[in-house]
């Protein structure tokens, strides 16, 4: 049987012990939360999660310009990157000596159980593996579903999620985290963008949403933001948001619904006028 990554490429089971290096914060974490620690051989200084298990390996980089042959000196089996966080140039470098390069880029929140899947199907020898990842997918889904009801309850509201400041930069609707957060009820604004991280008129939007939304990462904004905000735009109901819980994939997904389940009851379900 063959597993499917996001650019239709054919991934065998492999049946030796690999050697895997992770150029993905989610997926190093969503490895570890597999069983997968121990093939772990290397990550990026942004892979900071589970810190006891991530600890211990290598820092290549970051996502963007990591260190090619610190890289290759690790022998890796099989490197794991994504489209939006990885460049392809870098990506397709690697292709001359790693193995096995799997390309990922979940979009829809429900992609987080193919990516399961895809996983569990390529490192799937052990067995143990296979049983976490089945145990991913109903919890998964369990939560999928405390979040849909309570979604089915409560009126949409426009939000604009902000993600940098200076300039003001938020999210395109085609993004995971945009559909991450429609999965709350929460439409994200702008409605239309060409970027997937465009830049923003932070007045005229604010006009527009119910809530601003300040996450914590890439830039993190903290409660000194919020009052600057709060004097800058007096009318406009503002919140900080746990940017992993919305933007990481994978094992986070579980944890980011029900983050978004209790974020969205607290905060006040009337749309602005």
């Amino acid at each position: 049987m063959q597993w499917s990554d996001a650019i239709g490429k054919q991934h065998d089971r492999y049946a030796d012990t690999p050697r895997i290096v992770s150029l993905v914060p989610s997926l190093t974490e969503l490895l570890v939360d597999l069983g997968l620690a121990e093939q772990l051989v290397g990550r990026t200084g942004f892979c900071i999660h589970p810190r006891q298990a991530v600890r211990r390996l290598p820092k290549l980089g970051g996502t963007k310009g990591f260190a090619l042959d610190k890289l290759r000196a690790l022998a890796p089996t099989h490197v794991l990157v994504n489209i939006d966080e990885n460049r392809r140039e870098e990506v397709e470098a690697l292709q001359a000596f790693v193995p096995h390069v799997i390309v990922t880029h979940p979009l829809a929140v429900r992609d987080n159980l193919a990516l399961y899947e895809l996983l569990a199907g390529i490192f799937g020898g052990n067995a143990e593996v296979e049983t976490r990842a089945t145990a991913l997918a109903a919890d998964f889904e369990r939560e999928w579903r405390a979040l849909s009801a309570q979604t089915d309850t409560l009126p949409r509201q426009r939000v604009l999620y902000l993600i940098w400041q200076q300039p003001w930069l938020s999210v395109a609707r085609d993004t995971y985290i945009s559909r991450m957060l429609a999965a709350a009820g929460w439409d994200s604004l702008p409605i239309e963008s060409a970027l997937r991280y465009p830049e923003v008129d932070l007045a005229a939007l604010a006009r527009q949403a119910d809530w601003l939304l300040l996450s914590s990462e890439p830039y993190p904004f903290r409660e000194q933001h919020l009052r600057q905000l709060a004097e800058q735009l007096p009318t406009t109901r503002a919140t900080l948001i746990n940017g992993e819980m919305v933007s990481w994939y994978g094992s986070r997904a579980i944890r980011g619904l029900a983050y978004l389940r209790e974020l969205r009851a607290r905060l006040p379900q009337v749309p602005r006028t």
